[in-house]
């Protein structure tokens, strides 16, 4: 019995000398696996981004969504005679542009909300002036076409003609026009590889006393239309000049071309445009099928909210493999330089409370941003962790310690979601200097024999109360 004795205490002496290497993969393991249910949190939060587009959309679409004009562009009807009687002819829409466009938008806008979620959306009032040279007009037209000037009609495009607030208007030479939809449906490619991504509905002005070969004229467009997140003009004219203004103190300036001038306050933005006939890349004239490339020409202003909750929450959650370790980290170097020992049904309370972090960090930014939401779900869940420490290794000076520790932590992960550009530098500096504070702390343990003497002394002293 004696020897029995003896043969016992030796293996429990030998299992708690190999036990904390062990322990060591066992929680490099358990950190991996946490990553599971944080994915869980991702797909949470894709369904809610999911909801928000969804939301969006449904406003986006009683306001008008996002609206891309075309100024006045003058548009010919043409006819090819048929090379046979058993032939039909072939008819078609000839394009000019003018030779200088100038436009002037002014903007007003507010927040549509529903539940959670909320939508910029504006009335924009546009005055789109164009100058037409006819002089010459009919180079690019197909062979043996004849042009037919009395129904020439002089068109704007709107992407979305139901955001429309009040008739559109066109003046020439002093006469005003109502414009109306266009007699024929122009079949135009807006897009270089011909896949027309935008649509335009055309209005049109029939004006065949004005328009004729060599005429020379002034064509100046009023509309007032409502959208939502985007306002986009084309480059419609061989140079085009616009101007916009606006009360929306987060514009976001896109398309083809940024503006040459930008001023940006508080209280609003102003933004000048100048597009140049050789940078436009867009023929001046020719068969509306062959007119290519407008989409790319947008002048664009986006209306969009800097701070995105779901944007700031996705990149966290990229970052939460890193933050799952260095929380393990520190709780095993607590664990080695103690002596209590740490039960892995323990680490894995700890990991769920990181992955609850995340949940908070979702459910507040959703109602008070990102910053206040991470304020609260960190203080809560390092105060936890803090608290936690303190139950586990039965001190107060341990929880102390991780409360610093943690609140360090969650700090270098709010900065790194902050810094953006060198976030990447701060995380692999913050990880390398976390593993060599843990090599530094655990370089007295015997990892093949056995724990520093005084940690099993405190181990067999915490386990004899």
């Amino acid at each position: 019995m004696a020897e029995l004795g003896s043969w016992q205490s030796s293996l429990q002496s030998t299992l708690r000398a190999s036990s904390m290497g062990l322990k060591l993969i066992v929680v490099c393991v358990l950190a991996f696996l946490m990553i599971i249910p944080a994915l869980l949190v991702l797909a949470l939060l894709q369904d809610r981004k999911s909801r928000e587009a969804d939301v969006i959309k449904e406003i986006s679409q009683y306001a008008g969504g996002p609206q891309t004009f075309l100024g006045p562009v003058l548009a010919i009807p043409y006819t090819v005679p048929a090379e046979s009687s058993a032939q039909p002819p072939r008819r078609g829409t000839y394009l000019v542009s003018p030779a200088e466009g100038s436009s002037t938008v002014k903007t007003t806008t507010e927040e549509r909300h529903r539940s959670l979620f909320k939508v910029p959306v504006f009335q924009a009032d546009l005055k789109l002036d164009s100058k037409f040279d006819l002089t010459d007009v009919g180079n690019a037209a197909p062979p043996g076409a004849e042009l037919d000037w009395k129904r020439a009609e002089v068109l704007v495009g709107v992407s979305d003609a139901r955001g429309a607030l009040a008739d559109a208007t066109l003046t020439i030479d002093g006469r005003t026009f109502t414009l109306v939809p266009a007699e024929e449906t122009l079949n135009l490619s807006t897009h270089a590889e011909g896949d027309p991504q935008l649509r335009l509905t055309f209005l049109a002005a029939h004006v065949p006393d004005i328009v004729a070969p060599g005429a020379q004229f002034a064509a100046s467009s009023a509309l007032r239309f409502s959208g939502a997140q985007r306002l986009a003009i084309l480059s419609y004219a061989k140079t085009t000049h616009v101007v916009e203004d606006g009360d929306w103190p987060n514009p976001g300036f896109d398309g083809g071309f940024l503006p040459v001038k930008r001023t940006i306050t508080p209280t609003g933005f102003s933004a000048e445009w100048s597009v140049p006939f050789i940078a436009r890349g867009v023929r001046a004239e020719g068969p509306a099928d062959s007119t290519t490339g407008l989409d790319g020409t947008a002048l664009g202003v986006s209306f969009v909210e800097v701070a995105d909750p779901y944007q700031s929450v996705s990149r966290s959650l990229k970052y939460a493999p890193l933050f799952l370790g260095l929380v393990f980290l520190l709780y095993f170097v607590l664990e080695a330089t103690t002596g209590k020992r740490v039960h892995p049904a323990q680490y894995i309370l700890v990991g769920f409370a990181q992955v609850i972090f995340y949940l908070l960090l979702l459910s507040f930014a959703e109602r008070i941003g990102f910053d206040f939401g991470f304020l609260v779900a960190g203080v809560s869940c390092v105060s936890l962790l803090a608290a936690n420490a303190g139950w586990i290794f039965d001190s107060r000076l341990q929880a102390l310690r991780a409360l610093a520790a943690f609140g360090s932590l969650y700090l270098l992960i709010y900065l790194l979601l902050r810094l953006e550009d060198n976030a990447l530098l701060l995380g692999a500096i913050a990880s390398f200097a976390a593993i060599g504070t843990a090599m530094y702390l655990t370089r007295k343990i015997d990892w093949y024999h056995s724990l520093p003497p005084t940690s099993v002394a405190s181990a067999g002293a915490s386990d004899a109360r």
